[in-house]
C-alpha cells in the first residue's frame, strides 16, 4: 500500500472566512455609518446596495445599467459575469436579483450621476472602467471598520447568517440560490429557476425591511443596574 508514504505530502486547504458584522445592533451602527458617509455619493450607494443585495463584490462594482429594470424591480446578471466555470458561463442561466423598493430608490438616486454610462458604479480614474475592487473596503476603513471587522465580501456572510437566525420562515435553499451558491439539497435546483422568483422577491423585501428596522435603532439591548 503506497498511500502511507504520501501522508503529509499535500498541505491541507485552509478556508478563510471573511470578517463580517453579525450582531443586530452592530449592523444598525454600520448602516447608520453608511448614511453619514461623506465621500463620493456613488461609493455611498455601493455600500448601501452591498448590504441590501449581498451579491459578490465584483458583481456589485461591475453592475451595468442594462442589467437593471427599475420598473420591474429586477437586476439580471448575465451568466458570463458570474463566478462560474467556462462551460457554465457559456450555458448557464442569468442570475436574478429581485430589488426591494429600498434598492430601487437608491438606484434611482444614482441614475442622474451615472445613468448615461455603462457601469452603475464607474471608476473615477478612467472612462469605461468600473469601480476599483478596493473602493468598498477603503470606504469601510474610512468609516472606522478594520479589515478584521468587515469587508466587501462580508455582506454575504452577514445576510446569510442573520436571515437564518433572525428572519423565520425563509428556507436556507432560497438564501443559497440568491447567493448564487451551489445547490444544496433537493430544493436547490427548483429555487434556482426563474419561475420560483416569488420566494426570492419576498425574501429580499423582508431583508430590506429588517435592515431598516436595525438602522432605526431597534433590537438594542438595554442594560439594567441591579
Amino acid at each position: 500500500n503506497p498511500m502511507p508514504d504520501l501522508q503529509g505530502a499535500l498541505e491541507p486547504v485552509v478556508v478563510k472566512h471573511m470578517p463580517a458584522v453579525l450582531e443586530p445592533f452592530k449592523v444598525g451602527e454600520l448602516l447608520r455609518a453608511f448614511d453619514s458617509y461623506s465621500g463620493q455619493p456613488i461609493t455611498k450607494a455601493a455600500l448601501q446596495l452591498s448590504a441590501l443585495l449581498f451579491q459578490r463584490p465584483a458583481n456589485i462594482r461591475k453592475m451595468e445599467w442594462n442589467w437593471i429594470d427599475l420598473d420591474a424591480g429586477m437586476l439580471t446578471i448575465p451568466s458570463a459575469s458570474m463566478k462560474r466555470t467556462v462551460v457554465q458561463k457559456l450555458n448557464g442561466r442569468p442570475h436574478f436579483v429581485p430589488l426591494a423598493p429600498q434598492a430601487v430608490e437608491i438606484l434611482r438616486e444614482v441614475q442622474p450621476l451615472s445613468g448615461y454610462r455603462k457601469f452603475v458604479f464607474p471608476s473615477t480614474r478612467g472612462e469605461g472602467r468600473p469601480m476599483s475592487d478596493m473602493t468598498i473596503n477603503a470606504a469601510l476603513r474610512r468609516l472606522g471598520y478594520s479589515g478584521d471587522e468587515m469587508t466587501a465580501h462580508g455582506f454575504r456572510a452577514m445576510a446569510r447568517t442573520m436571515m437564518i437566525e433572525r428572519l423565520p420562515g425563509i428556507h436556507a435553499d432560497v438564501i443559497e440560490a440568491q447567493l448564487a451558491h451551489g445547490k444544496s439539497g433537493p430544493l436547490g435546483a427548483a429555487y434556482d429557476r426563474a419561475e420560483f422568483m416569488d420566494q426570492r422577491r419576498r425574501m429580499m423585501g423582508e431583508w430590506a425591511a429588517y435592515l431598516d428596522h436595525l438602522k432605526q435603532g431597534a433590537e438594542l439591548v438595554s442594560l439594567k443596574t441591579a
